[in-house]
């Protein structure tokens, strides 16, 4: 796919006020094979069909291995002394987990999903960050407050902080933003007490939409930081 390059004028993500939507991740391979290209206005999308034919099929990213890789991840683990979960105590560990996050999400556009054993929090970077900002809003601590006191709780889990752009402004910028705006969550959250040792980041700037960005609702759909909790097994802690 030809790489296209808006004007400078255009480079900061459009301050479109976002709103809850169902998480279905586009693999890496559908964003390099199904991009198509405005030729009069240089726009680059998703196809809607594409996005159709994986029905809510999660990404490459969701599924991969955590950031940083298991290795390294695990050795900051054992360094903290956190222990690890065994057999069904895991399901039973994540579903305690999910019931406190829905609890103390409710009301707000924080969408809590279940895969697996594994939760993600998709949440609007609309009511987390001012436009073309990484710092986290006033008003918007008082949930990432609520989650970070669910996250110190349930200590057993990797933490993962992805953040994503819409496709408005030129690649290397909404990369650097969603860098920006993955750590200001991460080092909010252990501000709050959650340990560091369990907090990996990972800027995806424009390259896992979730919705077309040729509609104002896609591009706020796309613009968003998600949190994923993965439980920690004693399997790990032994490789």
């Amino acid at each position: 796919m030809r790489r296209v390059h808006l004007p400078r004028s255009q480079k900061r993500e459009s301050p479109m006020k976002t709103r809850p939507l169902l998480l279905a991740s586009l693999t890496a391979l559908l964003t390099t094979t199904a991009c198509v290209t405005d030729p009069e206005t240089g726009q680059r999308t998703i196809s809607k069909t594409a996005i159709g034919g994986i029905g809510g099929a999660l990404g490459g990213y969701l599924l991969g291995d955590l950031v940083g890789g298991r290795r390294d991840r695990t050795e900051k683990i054992l360094g903290a002394g956190i222990g690890g979960l065994a057999g069904a105590g895991i399901g039973a560990y994540m579903d305690k987990q999910e019931r406190e996050l829905r609890a103390r999400t409710a009301g707000t556009d924080v969408q809590v999903i279940r895969r697996g054993d594994d939760l993600v929090l998709n949440i609007p970077s609309g009511i987390t960050f001012a436009y073309d900002s990484a710092d986290v809003q006033p008003q918007f601590k008082r949930t990432l407050d609520q989650v970070a006191s669910t996250l110190a709780e349930y200590n057993q889990t990797y933490i993962d902080v992805y953040g994503h752009t819409d496709s408005t402004g030129s690649d290397a910028y909404n990369q650097t933003l969603s860098e920006r705006r993955a750590l200001s969550v991460a080092n909010y959250l252990a501000s709050q007490g959650v340990q560091q040792a369990r907090i990996g980041t990972r800027g995806y700037g424009e390259t896992q939409p979730i919705e077309p960005n040729d509609t104002d609702a896609g591009r706020a759909a796309n613009r968003r930081v998600e949190v994923k909790i993965v439980p920690i097994t004693q399997n790990d802690l032994r490789q």
